[in-house]
């Protein structure tokens, strides 16, 4: 019979396995729901698709560099203790050397492509992890790079793989104050490149904002917007990691230490594992009681 998209879609619903395991199924089984959910359990998916409700919100960010070309990609899972797994480590560097090879445009695209030569995709060399692991692992995002022979990446990990930051810089090919710049931005977590990348309606924001600031604390009307150009020019130094005084040399902005090398910052990204994912507050011992309780 034909496998249809609803098709698919119930069984992923009712197992959690990827989709094109979902559809390999249904067509093992001539379309039969059942059958397909017995022929995921038997080849060891339904191990991952069991856990596939669970949150993942810890896991490491994995910087891998080949010649002019980097990635920076999160990798999660359910705790901490795992992200010191060697076989966790190994996964994110593979990971990240195919995305390299292979330069997927989305997580989605990653994860249907082969990952060697016998057919088998990211999606299933992940679940094939997940049940050797014994939790839910996922590949959450993922940010490629590329230089000029005339240029750097900085790379740098912090805290074990809980920040990772990359960073280019044209017209040098000193890969230390890259570094330096990239644990800079880990430090301080710069949003914006330079001013230029803040948008116009942000910044007329801000204004508004800090014009209403200097009026209620009665200041004169005819020396509110200079003091607003001057208070402006500091939330530019907050959030825009050119116009950021440098860690290393608080007397320098980060703009001027990369000038002294020639260089330009192009670009920067910032990944903290976990940020923006809802953390499931577990309690630990009913959690225990209720395995118990099943025994």
């Amino acid at each position: 019979m034909a496998i249809t998209a609803k098709l698919v879609k119930e069984l992923r619903e009712k197992t959690g396995a990827g989709m094109m395991d979902c559809k390999k199924a249904l067509q093992e089984t001539d379309g039969d729901i059942d059958q397909a959910i017995d022929y995921l359990r038997e080849k060891g998916i339904s191990k991952a698709a069991k856990k596939a409700d669970r949150v993942a919100a810890e896991g490491s960010a994995h910087v891998e560099v080949s010649g002019n070309e980097a990635v920076l990609l999160e990798l999660n899972c359910e705790t901490d203790f795992v992200t010191k797994n060697d076989q966790f480590k190994t996964l994110a560097q593979d990971l990240a050397k195919h995305i390299l090879s292979q330069k997927p445009e989305t997580v989605e695209d990653a994860l249907q492509q082969p990952l060697n030569g016998d057919g088998e995709t990211l999606e299933k060399f992940i679940n094939s992890n997940i049940a050797k692991i014994g939790e839910k692992i996922s590949l959450r995002r993922f940010t490629m790079f590329n230089k000029t022979d005339n240029d750097a990446f900085g790379a740098y990990i912090h805290m074990g793989g809980n920040i990772g930051v990359v960073t280019v810089l044209e017209g040098t090919t000193d890969e230390q104050v890259a570094k330096d710049i990239a644990m800079h931005v880990a430090a301080v977590n710069p949003k914006y490149l330079s001013r230029d990348a803040v948008s116009g309606e942000e910044v007329e924001k801000e204004r508004e904002v800090l014009k209403t600031q200097a009026l209620n604390e009665g200041k004169p009307e005819h020396i509110v917007e200079k003091m607003v150009e001057g208070r402006l020019n500091k939330f530019f130094e907050e959030i825009c990691l050119l116009e950021q005084s440098f860690v290393k040399d608080p007397d320098q902005k980060v703009k001027q230490v990369a000038k002294s090398h020639d260089a330009t910052v192009t670009s920067f990204v910032r990944y903290e594992v976990g940020e923006g994912i809802e953390k499931r507050e577990d309690n630990f011992a009913e959690e225990v009681m209720s395995q118990v309780n099943k025994k």
